[in-house]
């Protein structure tokens, strides 16, 4: 999948193993950096896990429209579908199988 990310200052973050350390700590770098790759690797939305230790899931309310993976019992990273118009299927809902772009927002402990 095709990844961009909100900002510069961002990209450049994720992008570098040592900032990502200091910014949120060696475990959590890791797995970010983790899902990064399975996200990366996927050809798809459709193909990203849904059950844990992953688990994609549509955020609802005020992240209404936005994805996320989990990183932890408490983190996740938060993203978008990088497609205008969104794909939808015959009934309305999101194609998820033809999702192949990710627009990156955050990493946040929304809970």
């Amino acid at each position: 999948m095709e990844i961009s990310f909100k900002s510069r200052r961002l990209g450049k973050l994720f992008n570098s193993h040592d900032r990502l350390r200091r910014k949120y700590g060696g475990q959590l770098a890791e797995k970010i950096q983790v899902r990064l790759g399975v996200l990366k690797n996927a050809h798809s939305l459709a193909v990203v896990p849904t059950a844990p230790p992953i688990r994609r899931h549509l955020l609802r309310g005020e992240r209404q429209g936005t994805w996320a993976v989990d990183l932890g019992p408490r983190h996740r990273l938060i993203f978008a579908p990088d497609h205008d118009p969104l794909p939808r299927t015959a009934d309305g809902g999101i194609a998820v199988e033809q999702i192949t772009s990710i627009l990156i927002l955050d990493v946040t402990d929304y809970h």
